[in-house]
C-alpha cells in the first residue's frame, strides 16, 4: 500500500525536486555577489546586471515554453530546462572571464524559466481532482530551496576543513562547488524525470499536436483575454503579485524605518514572511474541496487586511507587527497554489501552456515593477504612503476576486 502510494505521486516527487533545484540555484546567486566580486574584481553594478539579466530570460520563457508545451508535450519541455540548467551550472567550475559567468547565468535563467508554466499544466492533467494539493506542495518545496540556498552558499563558502580539502582541488575558488553539485542533481533529476514520468501519466496528460488538432498560434493565446471573467482575473492576480513583490522588497527597510525596529529584529520578522511557505499545502488542499474562489478571497482579504495593519500600526511594536507579517504571508502564499489551479482550469486545454505562461509573463513583469515603484513612492512621501498603495493594490485584487465569487 506503502509502494502504491509512493508510486502514485511520484510524478509531483519529481517535478516538485527539478523546481526545488530551479529555486535554489536562483536564490544561491544574491548570497554569492560579495564573494563573485571578490573573484572578478567586478562593481555592485555588474554583479545586479548580471542576475537581472538571469530574472529577465526566467521571465521571458514564460509563455515560449508554455506554448512549445502545448505543442510537443510538457515531459519534454522540463526535462530539457532541467538538463540546460544543469549544464550551465556545471560549466561554471570552469574559471572564466565575467562576461562569460554572466553568459552562463543567462543559460541557467533559460533552463529554470522553462518549468514552472510546464510544471502547473502537467500536474493538473495528472491529479485532476487533487489540483490545489499537489501545486501546493509543488510551490511549498520550491520555497524551500529558496531557504536553503543561502545556507549553502555559507557552507561552500565558509567550509569545514574536510570540504575544503575536497573543493581546493577545483580549478578555481570554492564557490564554484555549490553549482558542481547543483549541475549534477539537474542533470540526474533530468533524466529520472524523462525515463520515469512517461510511464506513470494518464493517455491525456502529455499531448503532442497530433492529438491537440491545429497548432496554436499567438492570435489564440491572446483571444483568450476577450473573455471578461477571464480577464478581470488576471487584472487580480496581477495587483496582488505588484502587492506582493513590493512589500517583500522593502519589508525590513519599512519595519525599520517607519515601525522603529532594530535591524536585526526587522530582519528575523522577515524571515517569518517566509517560513509560513507550507501554509500552500493546507490552501491548495482546501480549494480541491471547497471550491477555488472562497479560498481565494480568503486568502487575499487575510493579506490585504495584513497590510492596512502594517500601514496603520506601524509604531505598534515588534509582537503585533510579527503577528501582522506572519497573516500577510499566509495569505499571500496560501493565494498563490489556488492562483495556478484556477487559471489552469479556466484556460482552454489546447491553450493552457501558453495561456499561463502569458499570465505568469505578466505577473512577473508586475513584480518587476512593484519595487521601482515603491522606492519612488517612498523617496517623494515616506515608506507608510508607499506600503498604503501596495495595501490598496491588494484590497482591489481582493475585491474584484470576491466579485468574481459571488456572479459565478
Amino acid at each position: 500500500m506503502n509502494l502504491g502510494r509512493a508510486q502514485e505521486y511520484d510524478v509531483l516527487v519529481l517535478t516538485a525536486l527539478i523546481w526545488f533545484l530551479g529555486k535554489f540555484v536562483r536564490y544561491a546567486f544574491p548570497p554569492l555577489f560579495e564573494p563573485l566580486q571578490a573573484s572578478y574584481g567586478v562593481s555592485n553594478a555588474a554583479v545586479g546586471a548580471a542576475f537581472s539579466g538571469f530574472m529577465a530570460v526566467y521571465a521571458l520563457l514564460q509563455f515560449p515554453s508554455g506554448a512549445i508545451a502545448d505543442r510537443v508535450g510538457a515531459v519534454r519541455v522540463i526535462a530539457a530546462g532541467a538538463a540546460v540548467a544543469g549544464v550551465g551550472a556545471l560549466s561554471l567550475v570552469v574559471d572564466t572571464p565575467f562576461a562569460v559567468l554572466a553568459g552562463v547565468m543567462l543559460v541557467i535563467g533559460a533552463g529554470t524559466g522553462a518549468h514552472k508554466t510546464v510544471a502547473v499544466r502537467l500536474l493538473s492533467r495528472v491529479y485532476p481532482v487533487r489540483t490545489g494539493r499537489a501545486l501546493g506542495a509543488h510551490d511549498t518545496l520550491g520555497a524551500l530551496g529558496g531557504v536553503a540556498a543561502p545556507a549553502a552558499v555559507t557552507l561552500f563558502v565558509a567550509a569545514p576543513p574536510a570540504l575544503a580539502a575536497l573543493l581546493a582541488r577545483l580549478p578555481g575558488a570554492a564557490w564554484r562547488g555549490l553549482f558542481v553539485v547543483t549541475g549534477a542533481a539537474a542533470l540526474a533529476l533530468a533524466a529520472a524525470f524523462s525515463l520515469r514520468v512517461p510511464e506513470r501519466l494518464p493517455a491525456d496528460a502529455d499531448r503532442g499536436p497530433e492529438r491537440d488538432g491545429p497548432t496554436p498560434d499567438a492570435r489564440d493565446y491572446l483571444a483568450l483575454f476577450e473573455d471578461r471573467r477571464l480577464g478581470a482575473f488576471v487584472f487580480a492576480t496581477v495587483a496582488g503579485s505588484f502587492a506582493y513583490n513590493g512589500a517583500v522588497a522593502f519589508l525590513p527597510l519599512y519595519l525599520s524605518r517607519a515601525g522603529g525596529l532594530s535591524s536585526a529584529t526587522a530582519n528575523l520578522l522577515y524571515s517569518a514572511l517566509f517560513a509560513v511557505t507550507f501554509v500552500q499545502l493546507v490552501s491548495g488542499d482546501l480549494s480541491d474541496r471547497l471550491g477555488r474562489f472562497p479560498v481565494m478571497v480568503a486568502a487575499l482579504a487575510l493579506a490585504a487586511s495584513s497590510l492596512v495593519g502594517v500601514v496603520a500600526f506601524a509604531a505598534a511594536g515588534p509582537v503585533a507587527l510579527g503577528g501582522l507579517v506572519v497573516a500577510f504571508g499566509l495569505g499571500s502564499h496560501g493565494f498563490r497554489p489556488v492562483r495556478g489551479a484556477y487559471l489552469i482550469e479556466a484556460l482552454p486545454d489546447r491553450l493552457a501552456g501558453g495561456g499561463l505562461g502569458v499570465v505568469r509573463t505578466l505577473l512577473m513583469a508586475a513584480g518587476a515593477l512593484a519595487p521601482a515603484t515603491v522606492g519612488a513612492v517612498a523617496d517623494a512621501s515616506g515608506f507608510r504612503p508607499a506600503f498604503g498603495l501596495l495595501a490598496g493594490a491588494l484590497a482591489l485584487a481582493a475585491g474584484v476576486t470576491a466579485g468574481l465569487w459571488v456572479t459565478e
